[in-house]
């Protein structure tokens, strides 16, 4: 008989007088990796908050390690003996590893720490999972994979017999993410159980032994490793792959040459002055940056926090710069916490990309009246009188790609667009991007882990921490290894002469 980690069931959580959860069931068993696939997120960090404290429940029971934990009788509002790992670190950046494995962990009690004796201590833990991380290294310095592969290590040392993998393979390269299962399996071939929580049912196929999908609060379905590879469910994405295939169609057709527009000649500082590419009028690129502090330095040189001396950028053959010019745009990550100004209205909100060019937008009632008329029937007339914190995340989003489509740039980046966002809104986002393409805008998407990106794309460029990687074009994206989005849709590469592949 299988040992029972986790059971939640029935559980039915309100929070702010809204149903988070409804009639809510979940198992998982020792050594599995259950994954959880969220149509929607609405419900999914609820999920994650009862299994760290113990929520009061309206409604259900939660079991952990064969004890009721949680109940809509009597919560006790205990942290749970388990480990949740997300973007945001919980480790601590100022301490090394051996520290932060060790020293803080709740019974440790000597006053004088031996560095070289936790060091020592936790050397055989990386060597049993075939990595070399200098356990002396602090945690400020570790890359995103790192930290992720330490946080696991600290639930293994505490025992935690349940690990919480929240969307971590947006975090991470393809390659990272292949270690990163294998770190999994290893671990839960030793008994370990792992809730691996992912918007992807490509990459959860890669990992997991069971998915349950979910959607608004509730599990759809619990689907095993057989069904999930022989007979998915394909109805909950169907939309989403005919938005695929259509657009695989579209951009296949298209095989006119574009001129140059863009190129990006070395600008940057320590990290992206190595990078050298090119972009195409009207063209999508998804840019893979293998490296995760050139990721970030890319991040900043686009937002305006960096203005590298090193190199030079060039817009129609001019050298440019990137803040303040109305033919480049950039979407951040997480584009409605990052993009959305709370002390702003909606209409202004909506109009701030167009400060530089009509100066008179903030108060000329003409303009602003007739941007009104344009967009109310577009966006919804109630969201120009609504507190755009009040926004549903769908209306942020609509905000945020509007804002750019008034901007009319020649060329936008997108800085990991699909990250945080479940299936219905990567939809919206993938409809918003194809309208930029379809009024020949070019869009670069730059990202760690492919994911969709791949998809919308017509050329890939991997770019590492010296400025070398590769350059592929559609017809070859089906050679890249899985797990990958719907990789079944990219067209066959090629055969080619060993001698020219």
């Amino acid at each position: 008989m299988r040992n029972e980690i986790l059971r939640m069931e029935r559980v039915t959580y309100i929070e702010d007088e809204v149903v988070k959860l409804k009639d809510f069931n979940l198992q998982i068993y020792q050594g599995e990796v259950m994954g959880l696939l969220p149509v929607t997120s609405h419900g999914k960090s609820s999920v994650l908050k009862i299994l760290a404290r113990n929520l009061p429940l309206y409604d259900g029971y939660v079991y952990y390690g064969g004890e009721k934990v949680n109940t809509w009788k009597d919560s006790r509002r205990t942290a749970n003996r388990l480990s949740i790992i997300q973007e945001k670190s919980s480790l601590a950046d100022n301490l090394n590893i051996a520290d932060n494995i060790f020293v803080l962990r709740p019974g440790f009690r000597q006053w004088v720490i031996h560095s070289r004796i936790l060091n020592r201590q936790l050397e055989p833990f990386f060597k049993d999972i075939g990595l070399d991380i200098p356990t002396d290294k602090e945690v400020a310095e570790l890359s995103a994979f790192e930290r992720i592969v330490v946080e696991i290590l600290r639930a293994v040392i505490m025992g935690y017999r349940l690990i919480v993998l929240d969307e971590v393979g947006v975090l991470v390269s393809n390659h990272e993410l292949e270690k990163l299962h294998a770190i999994i399996r290893h671990y839960a071939d030793k008994g370990f159980s792992f809730l691996y929580v992912c918007s992807h049912l490509e990459e959860i196929v890669s990992i997991c032994d069971r998915c349950a999908l979910f959607s608004n609060g509730r599990i759809l379905k619990v689907m095993g490793l057989e069904e999930m590879q022989h007979d998915p469910p394909v109805t909950y994405m169907s939309e989403y792959n005919d938005m695929v295939r259509f657009h695989a169609k579209k951009r296949e057709a298209d095989h006119e040459e574009k001129e140059i527009l863009f190129q990006w000649d070395g600008y940057g500082e320590s990290h992206a002055d190595s990078f050298h590419f090119q972009v195409h009028k009207g063209e999508c690129i998804a840019v893979q940056i293998l490296d995760a502090g050139a990721m970030e330095e890319m991040r900043q040189i686009l937002i305006g926090d960096l203005l590298p001396e090193k190199g030079q950028i060039r817009l129609r053959g001019k050298k440019s710069r990137i803040c303040g010019n109305q033919g480049i745009a950039v979407v951040q990550e997480r584009a409605t916490k990052t993009m959305i100004f709370p002390e702003l209205d909606y209409m202004n909100n909506l109009c701030i990309c167009l400060a530089e060019k009509v100066p008179s937008i903030w108060h000329d009632h003409r303009l602003r009246n007739s941007i009104f008329r344009e967009y109310a029937s577009v966006l919804g007339e109630e969201v120009f009188y609504m507190p755009v914190e009040n926004l549903s995340e769908k209306q942020k989003y609509q905000l945020v790609y509007t804002r750019i489509l008034l901007q009319k740039p020649e060329i936008l980046f997108c800085i990991q667009p699909f990250m945080g966002a479940d299936l219905v809104h990567r939809m919206y986002i993938w409809s918003m991007l194809e309208k930029f393409l379809d009024k020949g805008i070019s869009v670069v998407i730059l990202s760690l882990n492919l994911s969709d990106s791949l998809a919308m794309a017509d050329r890939l460029l991997i770019l590492d921490k010296g400025g070398r990687g590769g350059e592929l074009q559609r017809e070859e994206f089906s050679g890249i290894m899985p797990p990958l989005p719907w990789s079944h849709s990219y067209p066959a590469i090629r055969k080619q002469p060993e001698g020219n592949r």
